[in-house]
């Protein structure tokens, strides 16, 4: 794994010594993706220049060095990621009598654009990539992200340079940097707890989507106009062509093929010249990765586990009995609040902007845990948003089979009387169903769960009832000052997929932004700040397109999604030690406001630095933390929002106007 970043200067006016200048210092702030060389090429003439950072994984040698030249000198490359199926390619290459000085897959990507041509080679890579490509011959300038956004990309304007990093702290280091907070991305952060792409938080800053090229033909490139991003792979495509020709099978082919398709990705991704392993929380995601991992290795693999000592947020102990099982190589470590909580001040320069997943503090947590024995983990993300894992899927179905005859007026008011009592009042009157009954509507904070029904009841389509369900502020715009929340594709229709059932949208969705922009937001920045690659199975895109042609039958039986994915587990694992119910990796935010984060909260949150910020309103800020203090309600989620933001912006200094 590695960290990128470039520079263009649409005036050709900086010198050689000022480009290589900005551009180390570009790489440098991004060290922690890579520690382990790094590299400078300019071309004043053109006003180009590229940097990189290297945490090197294949080919230790000199041969993987980069910025890396093609082998007819046309195209130089800086690249963060792997490209899995590289040796197939490679000896697909050299039957083309193309001659290889290394073995890294570097090379081989700069010799398949080169012999095909840059849009073909990148629909023939299988991996987790984003690079930069300078075309010398036709002085363009490529950027490219993978297709379900594994890696990273920033780019953007700054007065007459074009600039792009893995991380934002690569712009940010550049002499000419000033950064203006994006007030309506922050209305975003606000709804999502993450802002999602193409937004960032800083004006004019972009993130790559994934899946896409951006080519900017530096010849006419003028400051502030840039061409959009053209799609080389859609998800959208793909999941409409999976409706439309399902998988043909029965449930057992359909496991056994899921299997075979998996193993592959597996293998394939346990290549490296460095020591790898896997995080393993015990759940059905990480536990196949883990089992197809110990299927294909001569010796136990590295596995690595946290856990609390509140019973509430520990799974160390499923996961050590799944490892007893397969037999892998395991590291547990029990970490108290103390401990956990230390990593707070770290957040605000791990994930460079505004972002408010509290899980991740323990994904830090068994990173650095991983780092101490590996270079490489391996992860089981994205399990719930291609198999239909999520609580949320049922439940926003079944609200909208519930509601969604109803007239908008009839709605309307049933939400009118919804609203018409406290939370608290509603508590008072139901809380005690959430004892007899296991309908998730009835679960613990009855007051605030029926509050939200009335927040969706308003609503006009069942995917603005999910938009509703995975929001956390749902008038951000109350309290974002100057604020006007951009569409997204939850509720942006042209980016809908076109399919017949509501459960599929709501997972399409979600693998369409929550899983780039949070989830492996999430992992990327947590694993590279302590210098981890972090690798993902199930986002092979073969994995996806496969997962898409399954009907949802075959994917949410008996009340159960995940169902083929827990039939290749069954087939390494027991069984009953798997089945529980689902857990979130998270911590008790709840409680640690209320307690020891209580005077860092205060701090952050004083009515008189929020005025002076000019940022958020207080009287709202201020509402959500008395009513948390008081125990009336858990406003954990909202607040630890605010307050991620509020970490952020005193740590970049930002200035507000």
């Amino acid at each position: 794994m590695c960290g990128i970043s470039g520079i263009f200067d649409s005036s050709r006016r900086t010198s050689k010594a000022e480009l290589e200048l900005a551009a180390v210092r570009m790489a440098d702030a991004i060290r922690h993706r890579g520690p382990d060389d790094s590299g400078v090429w300019t071309d004043p003439a053109e006003g180009i220049a590229l940097s990189h950072r290297r945490l090197s994984i294949v080919d230790l040698s000199v041969e993987g060095h980069q910025p890396m030249y093609s082998a007819d000198s046309r195209y130089v490359i800086v690249y963060n990621g792997e490209i899995y199926n590289y040796p197939d390619l490679r000896r697909e290459l050299s039957d083309l009598g193309h001659k290889f000085r290394g073995h890294s897959d570097t090379e081989v990507m700069l010799a398949a654009i080169a012999a095909w041509g840059l849009e073909a080679a990148l629909k023939r890579f299988t991996g987790m990539f984003a690079f930069a490509l300078w075309d010398r011959q036709e002085r363009a300038l490529h950027l490219a992200r993978d297709r379900m956004g594994e890696k990273p990309l920033y780019y953007g304007w700054v007065n007459h340079l074009f600039v792009f990093g893995s991380e934002l702290k690569a712009l940010r280091a550049h002499p000419q940097w000033r950064g203006e907070v994006n007030r309506n991305a922050l209305a975003l952060f606000f709804r999502h707890n993450y802002i999602p792409a193409p937004h960032s938080i800083y004006q004019g800053i972009s993130k790559l989507t994934p899946g896409t090229l951006l080519s900017l033909p530096t010849g006419n490139a003028k400051p502030g106009g840039l061409p959009a991003p053209v799609p080389f792979w859609s998800l959208k495509s793909i999941a409409e062509a999976g409706a439309r020709h399902p998988f043909s099978g029965n449930e057992a082919e359909a496991a056994e093929q899921l299997d075979a398709v998996l193993r592959k990705s597996v293998a394939r991704q346990m290549v490296a010249d460095v020591p790898l392993g896997a995080f393993l929380s015990g759940g059905i995601d990480s536990s196949t990765i883990v089992a197809l991992m110990q299927a294909q290795s001569s010796r136990p693999v590295k596995t690595f586990t946290i856990g609390f000592h509140e019973d509430a947020y520990n799974e160390a102990n499923y996961a050590k009995a799944v490892a007893e099982h397969l037999g892998t190589d395991h590291t547990e470590l029990y970490v108290t609040p103390k401990e956990a909580m230390s990593v707070i001040p770290r957040l605000p320069s791990m994930y460079d902007e505004p972002f408010a997943d509290s899980s991740q503090i323990p994904t830090f947590l068994v990173s650095s845990l991983a780092r101490r024995h590996v270079t490489v983990s391996l992860s089981g993300d994205a399990g719930d948003e291609l198999f239909g894992g999520y609580p949320r899927y049922p439940l926003a179905q079944k609200i909208w089979s519930r509601v969604g005859w109803m007239p908008r007026v009839g709605r309307d008011a049933v939400s009118r009387i919804l609203r018409s009592l406290k939370p608290e009042t509603w508590e008072r009157l139901v809380g005690w169903a959430s004892k007899y009954s296991t309908d998730p509507v009835w679960s613990e904070r009855v007051g605030d769960r029926l509050h939200k029904l009335a927040d969706i009841l308003t609503v006009n389509s069942p995917e603005h009832i999910y938009r509703g369900l995975v929001s956390h502020w749902k008038q951000p715009e109350q309290i974002v000052i100057g604020a006007r929340e951009p569409a997204t594709a939850f509720n942006d229709e042209s980016h809908w997929a076109g399919l017949a059932d509501f459960f599929q949208r709501m997972m399409y969705l979600d693998a369409l932004v929550y899983l780039p922009d949070d989830i492996l937001v999430k992992v990327d920045r947590a694993s590279m700040a302590v210098s981890l690659e972090s690798r993902v199975p199930l986002l092979d895109h073969h994995v996806v397109e496969f997962a898409w042609q399954l009907p949802l039958a075959m994917k949410f039986k008996n009340g159960q999604g995940k169902w083929p994915l827990r039939q290749v587990l069954y087939k390494y694992v027991p069984q009953n030690l798997i089945e529980r119910p689902k857990m979130g990796f998270g911590v008790p935010l709840d409680v640690w406001l209320r307690g020891p984060l209580r005077e860092w909260a205060e701090q952050l949150l004083d009515p008189q630095r929020l005025r002076d910020e000019g940022f958020l309103e207080p009287s709202v800020v201020g509402v959500k933390w008395s009513e948390h203090l008081s125990g009336k309600r858990n406003w954990q989620f909202y607040l630890w929002d605010v307050l991620m933001f509020q970490a952020w912006l005193e740590s970049q200094k930002v200035n507000p106007n």
